[in-house]
């Protein structure tokens, strides 16, 4: 019986799942037949207060969700910066991941990515202080950088046109990710 192919969406603070990294994942997700559960963050203020606050207020509300999706078919989370506090939840739950600009500053999401049994992709930008190359080459996961890109994926100071090459760039290596990785096309 072919397995049912599910995604969580986690967005950051002020990044909702209609942005761009998000939406265009979204599409790429229900385009090979997934089920997706877009989240929204209540209390998102009390989300940021501190790094506990954040870590146990974003597990606790992907958890209510992950405990109605999550039987026999493990979800994929795709989470950007504030949610990319799930990995800890991804590591305890051995399912695999996409994290956008992951927040690789808070010691607890790094122990959780080096904990991590199912594999994961790492997308950042060498200009986002949350971003640490170095750090992120080390962990096992995949590691997608985009030279010169902000915590919103944007490229400062440059005509607009390269930060759509970014996101093309982020794009293809999602999908690579997806199709050989996550759910491997047969055939």
């Amino acid at each position: 019986m072919p397995r049912r192919r599910q995604a969580l969406l986690l967005p950051g603070r002020n990044y909702s799942v209609q942005g761009p990294l998000l939406m265009f994942t979204h599409v790429a997700l229900q385009s090979r037949g997934a089920h997706t559960y877009p989240l929204t963050w209540q209390g998102v203020d009390r989300l940021a207060a501190d790094e506990q606050a954040m870590i146990d207020g974003v597990c606790e509300q992907t958890e209510a969700v992950l405990d109605r999706v999550h039987n026999d078919d493990p979800p994929l989370l795709v989470g950007k910066s504030l949610g990319t506090a799930a990995a800890i939840l991804a590591a305890h739950h051995g399912l695999p991941a996409i994290w956008f600009t992951p927040l690789l500053q808070h010691y607890p999401i790094v122990q959780a990515l080096r904990r991590a049994t199912a594999p994961f992709l790492l997308i950042g930008g060498s200009a986002d202080p949350a971003w640490n190359k170095s750090l992120a080459r080390e962990l096992a996961g995949e590691v997608c950088e985009i030279r010169g890109a902000d915590h919103g994926m944007f490229i400062r100071g440059r005509p607009l046109v390269d930060s759509a090459h970014a996101l093309a760039d982020v794009l293809e290596s999602v999908e690579h990710f997806i199709d050989t990785v996550v759910w491997p096309r047969q055939g």
